[in-house]
């Protein structure tokens, strides 16, 4: 969910731009992100694709069960899920290990799909050509960023350091784009004055946490603020998104805000039930994701307001939108992280492909191009869903579908 995503403008002539990581990031995002990944795998430079070795699948057996929607966050441990064995254990550890290298895969079409908006945004303002960056909506960036850093710190308190990856490559590269349209006047300047202060802060928290580095209380009180400012920051930004179309107000956030912060002093105090001390704790996740999914809505929101924005969009960026955040689609599924395959799976769906579409029937991209890119999306979908039935040894791929939503 990874992870992050942005439009591609064309050259200093037009008007502009481009906006995953999750998510994405995420998502998207990649909410990479649920990167995904997410889930960890081996190193990423061991991201070798070799065949079937079962000294090495034996290594990675059963690390995972199917996690409730609410459990999600909860760190996995090596052993869990041992008590269940399958009969084909041979397709169940192949799968798990292929389905692992997939979501540290996506680090490279996340990477790829930064650079060419960084790069031609900087040869924007080179040239003095500042209106050029007004293609890109810094409200969609700054939806995406944040959704970003709230699910570097639900993948770092699950260790899953391949998706931490993800989601820091994507808070990195979307802050950067940030930097440029504030530079370029596209972005208030107190709007990135607080944002800087906050990634700064949150990339040294999560980080230290990740490392052991960190006090559990600092760690708790990290988890409150991005619980708070994920309920305030998603009403508003739906709102504002709207804007000038209807009045602006900061009505929404502050409202949201007030009923978030009751709502975490009620679980820290133990005025809540067992359920809904989880149900609190799942929340900043949760708002991660859609803030991570309502950024191609807000890009597709300034298509529909500008229609020649659409002639800023790369067509090659929205390609890589969906590999990447499809690429994390066979782990979350395999895991049953169902927040982690919600936000990937639209962000490959509907940001990705969505956009495809749009450039289609716009006729900036061929026919053969959309094909190919749709036939291969959905057939992915299709192998992700046909092998891991095979792996938990089902009659159905809805058995997975139902345990994704409802837990085993």
């Amino acid at each position: 969910m990874a992870a992050s995503m942005l439009p591609l403008a064309r050259a200093p002539t037009c008007s502009p731009s481009r906006s995953s990581n999750y998510p994405l990031t995420i998502p998207s995002s990649p909410l990479r992100p649920p990167s995904v990944s997410f889930p960890s795998i081996h190193n990423f430079k061991h991201l070798n694709l070799l065949p079937f070795n079962p000294p090495r699948l034996r290594s990675l057996h059963n690390r995972f069960k199917p996690s409730f929607a609410l459990e999600s966050d909860v760190p996995h441990s090596p052993n869990q899920g041992s008590e269940k064995l399958h009969s084909n254990r041979k397709s169940y550890e192949e799968w798990d290990l292929w389905s692992a290298k997939f979501a540290g895969a996506a680090n490279v079409p996340f990477l790829i799909l930064q650079l060419p908006q960084i790069v031609l945004n900087a040869q924007n303002l080179l040239a003095g050509n500042k209106s050029a960056l007004l293609a890109v909506p810094w409200l969609g960036m700054l939806t995406g960023l944040l959704g970003n850093l709230s699910l570097l710190s639900y993948f770092a308190k699950k260790r899953e350091k391949e998706v931490v990856l993800v989601q820091t490559l994507g808070v990195v590269s979307i802050y950067v784009v940030l930097v440029q349209l504030a530079m370029a006047e596209a972005m208030p300047l107190p709007h990135f004055a607080v944002t800087s202060v906050v990634i700064f802060f949150g990339l040294i928290v999560n980080f230290m946490y990740y490392f052991n580095l960190l006090n559990d209380a600092v760690w708790r009180l990290w988890e409150d603020f991005i619980t708070v400012g994920g309920i305030a920051v998603l009403p508003q930004v739906i709102w504002s998104t709207f804007v000038p179309s209807i009045p602006n107000s900061i009505l929404p956030g502050t409202v949201a805000c007030a009923l978030a912060i009751v709502a975490v002093v009620m679980a820290r105090t133990g005025k809540l039930s067992e359920k809904g001390v989880k149900f609190v704790g799942s929340i900043s996740g949760w708002t991660a994701t859609l803030l991570f999914m309502w950024m191609p809505i807000a890009q597709m929101w300034t298509n529909l307001q500008n229609p020649d924005n659409i002639k800023g969009l790369s067509a090659f960026s929205m390609l890589l939108a969906m590999i990447g955040n499809g690429l994390m689609l066979p782990r979350a599924l395999f895991i049953r992280d169902l927040m982690w395959f919600t936000g990937s799976s639209w962000a490959s769906v509907l940001y990705g492909w969505g956009n495809l579409v749009s450039l289609y029937c716009f006729n900036s991209i061929s026919r053969e191009f959309f094909l190919s890119a749709t036939i291969g999306l959905f057939a992915w979908i299709g192998i992700a869903f046909w092998r891991d039935m095979k792996a938990y040894k089902y009659s159905s791929p809805l058995r997975s579908l139902k345990e994704l939503v409802f837990g085993a």
